[in-house]
């Protein structure tokens, strides 16, 4: 249970991210939604880090919580923001979710 509230965690840091990109896109009131935002997901993905490195070795959690978002926030870019997706930018997205996937099997 704590690898899924851990991999909530990481998608709540890719909303943070993904929120915090908005903002430089906007002004006014709109802005300060995003900052909102940035800041409700933010807590929510803190919280959840914290309930699941009560179980998990906080080693383990850290390095799978920045990769979830890691990835997350380059797709997000790539997607969204019309960011380029090279070869290179793909390959090591690829080996970061292969990188995930190994802590998960070898952790336990």
């Amino acid at each position: 249970m704590n690898w899924i509230i851990l991999v909530i965690a990481g998608l709540f840091e890719v909303a943070f991210a993904a929120c915090l990109g908005k903002t430089k896109e906007t002004t006014g009131n709109i802005a300060g939604l995003w900052y909102a935002g940035f800041a409700i997901a933010l807590t929510a993905s803190m919280l959840l880090l914290i309930k699941a490195t009560q179980t998990l070795p906080i080693g383990t959690a850290y390095a799978v919580w920045t990769g979830v978002g890691a990835v997350g926030t380059v797709l997000i870019g790539i997607f969204v923001f019309k960011e380029p997706a090279t070869f290179w930018s793909v390959f090591f997205i690829c080996t970061l979710i292969g990188s995930i996937i190994g802590l998960k099997v070898v952790s336990h």
